[in-house]
């Protein structure tokens, strides 16, 4: 099996995946080869939680200009998380005082 941390990259915060979050839905962009199993196995190991349902898409590569340079962004995969109502939330933003 591959590190979990290889798996998930990072969480994807905008103002839309912060509504998600209230009712315990989790956005995180993951490896492009990833399945939903794979995601899955890796968000209860990492966050220690139970792990409901998972919906992944994949967000295509955008063309981009930069003066008379042109190219594209790249392509990645998005995994939205569904958390059970008996796990704890998890927390991105904390204060270490």
């Amino acid at each position: 099996m591959k590190d979990p941390r290889d798996i998930i990259k990072r969480p994807v915060i905008t103002e839309q995946t912060s509504d998600f979050m209230v009712n315990k839905r989790y956005v995180f962009e993951v490896d492009l080869r990833a399945n939903k199993t794979e995601i899955k196995a890796a968000i209860e190991q990492i966050f220690k939680v139970k792990v409901v349902s998972v919906n992944t898409l994949r967000m295509p590569a955008k063309p981009k200009r930069y003066g008379r340079h042109s190219g594209y962004t790249s392509e990645w995969k998005k995994a939205i998380v569904q958390l059970s109502d008996d796990s704890k939330e998890l927390e991105f933003f904390e204060a270490s005082v």
